[in-house]
């Protein structure tokens, strides 16, 4: 998909706002949500998206709720820190196909690094274990 286009509603990420698909919640406000990714590419990979508003990307995303947004990435990073303690973070974000961006709903990704340990391939690795997921979520929550 383009840089520019219409919204999808049936995008995986607008079903799991609409409780169609279920996630690993990890935080959640009026906002916001935070959930993990379900193909990690590091131990405790967590995305966070808006709620309310359909954006595809950061550059569709309404000015006036950015600050709150950001906000709350930040809020998730800190506490993915505090929980996994990881020699780094990487936070980002794609916009547009040819950026890498694979779902057309905005959303952050919030990596841990360890320095001895690869990151997996985006989305194209096997799909988590569901039980390790929440475990990881839990620990995340408690430094919330």
């Amino acid at each position: 998909m383009s840089l520019h286009g219409n919204y999808d509603s049936e995008n995986i990420f607008a079903k799991i706002l609409r409780g169609e698909i279920p996630c690993v919640k990890v935080y959640e406000d009026a906002a916001t949500l935070a959930f993990m990714d379900v193909f990690p590419q590091s131990h405790g990979h967590t995305l966070v998206i808006p709620k309310g508003v359909e954006a595809r990307n950061f550059l569709e995303m309404p000015t006036k709720q950015i600050s709150h947004y950001m906000e709350s990435v930040q809020k998730v990073a800190l506490a993915v820190e505090r929980a996994l303690g990881p020699d780094g973070i990487v936070i980002t974000q794609f916009n547009g196909e040819a950026a890498g961006q694979t779902v057309f709903h905005l959303h952050f990704h919030i990596i841990p690094r360890w320095t001895d340990k690869q990151l997996g391939d985006h989305a194209n690795g096997q799909m988590a274990d569901m039980e390790e997921l929440q475990a990881i979520a839990a620990e995340i929550q408690a430094e919330l």
